[in-house]
């Protein structure tokens, strides 16, 4: 088989060990991809929630059998913790088994552009966003979760194809469309005070690629609702790509394009 290659894929928010995660999709993308540089880039392994409720199917190992796989045959695996697997960020600087654990990375592009990476959940706490409302996002985002899982159970048994219900929902609630917007805004400001041309993240199920003034915030999704991740291909064009029955390229950022130009959103 002919695997796609890229120079980097970013992957977060996959939540193995949580029934809603969609690891076999997963792992035909991972099956289909060779690349010199895998991030995974937190919570992909839900450490939170298998203290409350053990859960692992035969696919979620089968996706770290894959991601250990890639490493053996020299791809470049760097692990950054996310808040659901966060007792893992004590591994940091340390390689197990071909993966390496950081608690965030630098990212140089083929275009020379340097992208801060980690998993974004460091920023729940600025702004105006008070702690409560956090607290209150994470369950309903639970919530939501398990809609999805339900609603495209029944889609498949009707011989339909896999729909990101949750996607919907996020445009249509104010309250959370502000949230994310809020989200973004203060990872790029960090971006452009820290000297970064950019910040790859996850932390927040949205995938999404905008222009803030020159600073570019890449959020790579998730495979519990949406199935998505960031690509970078050899000539440092950076490509959302959603992976599931359908395949499809929600947003790109062609290598050299101007600071400021409007980039289409996730769809």
């Amino acid at each position: 088989m002919t695997r796609l290659s890229f120079r980097s894929v970013f992957v977060s928010d996959v939540h193995l060990g949580l029934a809603d995660c969609q690891a076999g999709y997963l792992l035909d993308f991972l099956r289909s991809i060779q690349c010199d540089c895998l991030y995974l880039v937190g919570d992909i392994v839900d450490l939170e929630n298998m203290a409350r409720r053990p859960f692992w199917h035969a696919s979620h190992g089968a996706v770290v059998a894959e991601i250990l796989g890639m490493a053996a045959r020299g791809t470049r695996v760097l692990y950054i913790p996310g808040n659901h697997d966060a007792a893992l960020r004590r591994l940091a600087g340390q390689r197990i088994a071909g993966v390496e654990f950081a608690l965030d990375a630098v990212h140089v592009g083929a275009d020379g552009r340097r992208y801060r990476v980690s998993h974004g959940d460091e920023y729940d706490g600025g702004g105006s966003t008070p702690p409560w409302l956090v607290a209150l996002g994470d369950r309903l985002q639970g919530a939501i979760c398990a809609a999805n899982r339900c609603c495209n159970a029944l889609l498949r048994r009707c011989g339909l194809r896999y729909r990101p219900l949750s996607i919907m929902l996020k445009r249509r609630i104010a309250a959370a469309w502000r949230f994310i917007q809020s989200f973004e805004a203060r990872v790029a400001a960090q971006a452009r005070a820290d000297g970064f041309d950019g910040h790859i993240c996850g932390h927040i199920h949205y995938a999404r690629m905008h222009d803030h003034d020159g600073v570019l915030y890449l959020n790579d999704g998730d495979w519990v609702e949406h199935c998505t991740s960031l690509v970078e291909h050899r000539d440092g064009t950076l490509e959302l790509l959603h992976w599931t029955e359908r395949r499809l390229s929600l947003a790109r950022r062609d290598a050299g394009i101007a600071p400021g130009v409007e980039l289409p959103a996730a769809a």
